[in-house]
């Protein structure tokens, strides 16, 4: 299922199960059933085939249910120093993207992830796609430990189907050695495949580095908001930057 697809359910039950991993994240089949549809075992099973036959929901390797989200497999890529992957987010990485993410913007100029990171601390999935808004993340590990990530985010209203928010980042310690730039392609080439045609993100005109980087990607700044921001007892502007796909 594409995230810029519009979810349609034909039965009120589906959509209760749909619902129900959505929040979720990751999900147990029979606690599902049990939570859902005590009484009717039956015509759970019956609902949820339907459910993974039409795309919404699949089974992941561990046999719990999660929403099925159009996505392509792993990237190795080998450094002089190491080697890293790119690779679709797991529900198992909520809280190293959390940390990830957490690091980045403890340097007070990247305002938008460090929301992002508050909203996946009051939320158990980590990847979602309901009637209001649709999350994708990408990650980059070493040895299995994420230390750097790309997130879109996309609301549902008919008139901003067209665009995605996106954040991107990766901790000090694997700076500079191209795992952003992988991970903004990766994401960029996600949002172009599921229909989006413009991605943005806004950032504190101070953080140069960021605008360095997006710019130097492509990336165009079209609109100031002055004094948008204040950090550290110091009023910043906002600069809103976009990249047409």
């Amino acid at each position: 299922m594409k995230l810029s697809e519009k979810l349609e359910f034909d039965h009120e039950d589906r959509q209760r199960i749909y619902d129900h991993v959505e929040r979720h994240g990751t999900v147990d089949p029979d606690e599902a059933q049990r939570e859902v549809l005590p009484n009717d075992r039956g015509g759970f099973r019956h609902h949820l085939a339907i459910l993974k036959r039409n795309g919404y929901l699949e089974t992941t390797a561990d046999g719990d249910l999660k929403v099925a989200i159009e996505e392509e497999g792993e990237e190795e890529f080998a450094g002089e120093e190491f080697t890293f992957t790119v690779r679709p987010a797991r529900q198992k990485d909520l809280t190293g993207i959390v940390g990830a993410i957490r690091q980045v913007a403890e340097r007070g100029t990247y305002i938008v992830a460090e929301t992002v990171a508050q909203e996946l601390d009051h939320q158990e999935a980590l990847l979602r796609h309901n009637e209001l808004e649709s999350r994708m993340f990408f990650v980059a590990t070493v040895d299995d430990e994420v230390v750097g990530w790309v997130h879109l985010n996309a609301p549902e209203l008919e008139k901003l189907h067209h665009t995605a928010e996106l954040t991107v980042g990766v901790v000090d310690e694997y700076r500079g050695r191209g795992l952003g730039s992988h991970l903004l392609s990766r994401g960029l080439e996600w949002a172009g495949k599921n229909g989006y045609e413009k991605v943005y993100q806004s950032i504190p005109a101070t953080n140069d580095a960021a605008v360095e980087f997006l710019e130097e990607h492509g990336w165009e700044t079209e609109a100031v908001r002055e004094d948008h921001y204040k950090i550290d007892g110091e009023y910043v502007d906002e600069l809103m930057m976009a990249v047409e796909l």
